[in-house]
């Protein structure tokens, strides 16, 4: 029955003329799974057939796709009843606060980073984007796009979100710092375009995409703004919206920070030369730029209480860092260097320990020498 109204929905979506006898299997379809158990079915964020499951629910609930405004039901599990992900990000982050590695790392955004190159698989992640991303970044005849969205999505999808949060909404006090929470995603080959298309075309390549689809109904859901919300979400769950803005990162509708001196994210699109779907437009991208909820949750994370250890080592933020600036560039081999030699000296668990420089980046399919184009992204933020 899905496959049958998979193929009404591709016909109507290609304004295909069916013919009497087609018509009614697809009514019949419909009612059929209208009142099944698949009705009420929803997606894990994290489960392996996850665009095989979201096709499905997009299937059922073919009746939500004809307009922007239906896509309201997140076909993923509610955020609050799904498994918690246990991390050791603390032990990590102690773990760095009392190392070489902390040096003058009061800056939250630094250190985030330096916790993650203690994770295997932070670290892996991380450098598998890095290298696909910057491979002909700034050029669309090289940028491989598509690929990049899709490394971007596994660091995102995989890597417990107490590392992705801290990564990505790190607080800054300065450009040098803020350039580098914008350079995260790596927007060269991830949001920029050569020129800005306009936000109703952004709209229909993500519609096209079950990925994108359902992770624009999610940030829909988790982000709808409430005027008279004390925390401005009408679902009044921070940690939802946050998890679904990064859900939509790698996608066609990526957004991220406008500039190194603000914490606005936008999306890469204009709605010059809308015609009389200006309104339309100007919502699409409304739902990022004047999102009271994704401001306040964006706050909320990045003025986050701290507590122990991490108090102590956060409270205060020194402008003056080495690793900012130019010599940012040069100081990869030497943190990778203090990265080992922590190791040495701490017994780690296997899932969170670090190999030795050399065996990071040829594990990530990265020679030395083109470690030049990396060493800005891999020395926090990206």
């Amino acid at each position: 029955m899905t496959r049958t109204l998979e193929n009404c929905d591709l016909a109507k979506t290609r304004f295909v003329a069916l013919d009497h006898d087609s018509r009614v299997r697809c009514l019949n379809a419909e009612l059929y799974l209208g009142n099944s158990s698949l009705l009420h079915c929803k997606c894990h964020r994290r489960m392996k057939r996850q665009e095989h499951c979201l096709r499905i629910f997009w299937t059922v609930h073919s009746s939500m796709t004809d307009g922007y405004f239906n896509l309201e039901t997140s076909p993923y599990e509610n955020p609050a009843i799904e498994e918690h992900w246990k991390t050791d990000y603390n032990e990590l982050a102690a773990l760095v606060s009392g190392s070489q590695l902390a040096g003058d790392a009061t800056n939250p955004c630094l250190k985030a980073t330096h916790v993650c190159n203690l994770s295997k698989k932070c670290v892996r992640l991380r450098t598998d984007y890095a290298s696909i991303c910057t491979r002909g970044a700034g050029s669309e005849d090289m940028c491989d796009r598509r690929k990049c969205h899709r490394g971007l999505r596994n660091f995102f999808e995989k890597v417990p979100e107490d590392f992705t949060r801290r990564i990505l909404f790190c607080p800054c006090q300065d450009e040098l710092c803020g350039e580098r929470r914008r350079k995260t995603i790596v927007p060269d080959c991830s949001f920029q375009y050569s020129t800005k298309p306009n936000c109703l075309w952004l709209l229909d390549s993500c519609l096209e995409d079950h990925i994108c689809k359902s992770r624009l109904a999610d940030f829909q859901q988790n982000c709808q703004p409430a005027d008279m919300s004390p925390d401005g979400c009408s679902q009044h769950n921070h940690a939802a919206c946050l998890q679904a803005y990064m859900g939509m990162i790698g996608t066609p509708m990526t957004p991220n920070y406008i500039s190194n001196s603000s914490v606005e994210v936008s999306l890469w699109c204009t709605c010059e030369s809308s015609g009389n779907e200006k309104e339309k437009c100007d919502q699409i991208l409304g739902m990022f730029e004047s999102n009271k909820c994704l401001e306040n949750a964006i706050w909320s994370q990045m003025h986050q209480k701290l507590t122990g250890l991490e108090r102590q080592k956060d409270l205060y933020y020194s402008s003056s860092l080495n690793f900012q600036g130019d010599s940012a560039s040069t100081s990869l081999a030497s943190e990778m260097s203090q990265v080992a030699e922590v190791k040495t000296q701490q017994d780690t668990s296997e899932h969170s320990s670090l190999p030795m420089a050399s065996s990071v980046y040829s594990g990530a399919a990265v020679s030395w020498p083109s470690l030049s184009l990396l060493l800005p992204l891999l020395l926090n933020p990206l």
